[in-house]
C-alpha cells in the first residue's frame, strides 16, 4: 500500500478544476493518484481525459456509471451525450475497459459501491443498508473509498471506514474542488480557484452549446449538500 494517495473523484471534465487539484504540492508529491469515476462526462471531455492520461502510472483509473455510459454512447443526459460524441477512439476504449473496484492493501476503491457503479448510499445510510451495500467484500478490506454523490464524507459503518472525497468538478455544497488525501488518515481537501476565470474559460473552450450556464451552475456549486440528499434519499431507500 503506497503511503499517501490523492483521491479524486467526479471531476465531470471540468478542467480548471482539474488543474488546480493537480497543482496542489500534495497532489503533486502523492504516490499514486486513484482516480473513482465519472471523470469526463461534461464540457472538457476530451481535455480531461488527456491531462489524466499524462499522468501515466501514477494513476489507478475505477469506472464510474458516466465513464461507462460514455464508452457506450447510451446517456440521454444532454451534456454528457455531447460529451460522448466528442471523444476519440482511444478515449472510448480507455474508459470502456475500466474496473468496477481497485484494491490496494486493505482500501477498496470504488465510484458508487463495491457492487455497482450507480448505486446509492449516503452519510446518513443507515448501518443495515451499509452492510447489504459491502455484503461480499473480503473481510481484510477495512476502508471503502467511493464518489458518485459528490458530498464528502468520512463515517464508520460497523467497524469498516467509509470514505467519499467529493467531487472535483461538480460539488454540491461548496464551491471548489473537493479531494482526499489518505496516508496517516484520512483528510478531505477542499482546492479553491477562480470560479469566474474558470467559467468564463468553459464557456469560451467548450464546443457544449449550453456550457456557460451549465458551468455557472454546477462549477459555481448551486445546489447544496442538503438540496442533493433530498434528491438521493429516495433513490437510495429505493435500491435498498
Amino acid at each position: 500500500m503506497p503511503d499517501r494517495i490523492a483521491v479524486l473523484s467526479d471531476i465531470h471534465g471540468v478542467l480548471p478544476a482539474l488543474e488546480a487539484v493537480l497543482a496542489e504540492p500534495d497532489v503533486r508529491d502523492a504516490d499514486l493518484i486513484v482516480l473513482t469515476g465519472d471523470l469526463a462526462a461534461g464540457p472538457q471531455p476530451v481535455e480531461t481525459i488527456d491531462l489524466l492520461s499524462s499522468l501515466g502510472e501514477r494513476a489507478v483509473w475505477v469506472r464510474g456509471n458516466a465513464d461507462r455510459e460514455l464508452a457506450a454512447a447510451t446517456t440521454e443526459e444532454p451534456v454528457s451525450r455531447w460529451a460522448a460524441s466528442q471523444l476519440r477512439d482511444d478515449q472510448r476504449k480507455l474508459l470502456g475497459g475500466l474496473p468496477l473496484t481497485v484494491t490496494l492493501g486493505s482500501t477498496l476503491f470504488c465510484h458508487a459501491t463495491p457492487r455497482d457503479d450507480e448505486e446509492v448510499v449516503l452519510v446518513d445510510s443507515p448501518l443495515d443498508r451499509w452492510a447489504t451495500v459491502f455484503a461480499g467484500v473480503p473481510d481484510e478490506v477495512t476502508t471503502v473509498v467511493c464518489g458518485h454523490t459528490h458530498m464528502p464524507f468520512v463515517r464508520l459503518a460497523d467497524r469498516r471506514l467509509v470514505v467519499n472525497p467529493g467531487s472535483v468538478g461538480m460539488p454540491y455544497g461548496g464551491a471548489g474542488a473537493h479531494w482526499a488525501l489518505l496516508g496517516d488518515g484520512v483528510s478531505l481537501r477542499r482546492t479553491r480557484f477562480d470560479l469566474d476565470a474558470a467559467c468564463a474559460r468553459i464557456a469560451a473552450e467548450s464546443g457544449y452549446p449550453d456550457a456557460a450556464k451549465w458551468a455557472d451552475y454546477f462549477v459555481r456549486s448551486a445546489a447544496s449538500d442538503a438540496d442533493a440528499l433530498r434528491v438521493f434519499g429516495p433513490r437510495a431507500r429505493d435500491s435498498a
